[in-house]
């Protein structure tokens, strides 16, 4: 069940849709403004340990997210989720590094590195693999500043390696590794528009009449009884009468 959208007199609707990095809501976005024209879309990017917040404090109506990460961070209240999609998990490493000479490997393979752990933690990993390095980056790309000068490897969505790019540095999927779950978030209960853009993820048409709220009014029994005989009128079959024929034709026998 769905819940109107409420906004304050005279306010004109947005629908505020928070996101995280190595997310793209691009194409999400672009069919809601052709859908929707009559209500814009604001992006807001957040950190993966604030988004739960945001969700719970309404700052936004809906969030494109890592699940559960996210979650695990903050109270995001009364909410729903929807798991989208799952991340490959890689290593990033230095150009040159011997773990490159392979397209793909496992944790076995990465026991001796030296990692690092960001304090953002971008990806959840119960038990850590390689050795830990002393000093904990702030965020995932100050930890990739450290990967190019030497200091470790890192553990990542392929999403936010691909963010982070460098020409320096090279990532390699590992197999084995947890993988990240990016996902909906948004506070309960859904509103109306929540239920359009959940419409728009899962590949609803624009002619589903599902979370619509302008249906046609019903009609009575005896407007329903006008509106068939005017279809019998218009298609010349009013019970007890005959189409009147054109002059000159010879009547059938």
């Amino acid at each position: 069940m769905t819940t109107p959208d409420v906004h304050a007199a005279g306010e004109a609707p947005v629908f505020r849709l928070a996101y995280v990095p190595g997310v793209t809501p691009s194409k999400w976005v672009r069919i809601w403004a052709e859908r929707r024209p009559d209500v814009p879309l604001e992006l807001v990017a957040v950190d993966v340990a604030d988004c739960a917040e945001e969700v719970g404090e309404r700052r936004v109506d809906m969030a494109i997210t890592r699940l559960p990460d996210a979650l695990r961070s903050g109270d995001a209240r009364e909410h729903h989720t929807i798991d989208l999609y799952e991340e490959t998990t890689v290593v990033v490493v230095p150009k040159g590094h011997a773990l490159t000479a392979g397209d793909e490997m496992t944790l076995a393979d990465l026991a001796d590195e030296q990692f690092l752990w960001p304090l953002d933690e971008p990806l959840a990993v119960s038990e850590r693999p390689g050795v830990a390095v002393d000093h904990r980056p702030d965020t995932t790309g100050d930890a990739v500043e450290l990967v190019a000068a030497g200091v470790g490897v890192l553990l990542v969505p392929q999403s936010l390696a691909r963010l982070h790019h460098r020409k320096d540095l090279v990532y390699r999927p590992v197999t084995d590794a947890p993988t990240g779950s990016v996902g909906l978030l948004w506070p309960a209960p859904t509103t109306q528009l929540a239920d359009e853009f959940i419409g728009i993820v899962r590949g609803r048409k624009a002619t589903s009449s599902r979370g619509r709220t302008d249906e046609a009014p019903k009609r009575s029994a005896k407007e329903k009884a006008a509106a068939k005989r005017a279809a019998r009128e218009a298609a010349g079959k009013i019970p007890g009468k005959s189409a009147r024929r054109g002059p000159g034709r010879p009547k059938r026998r």
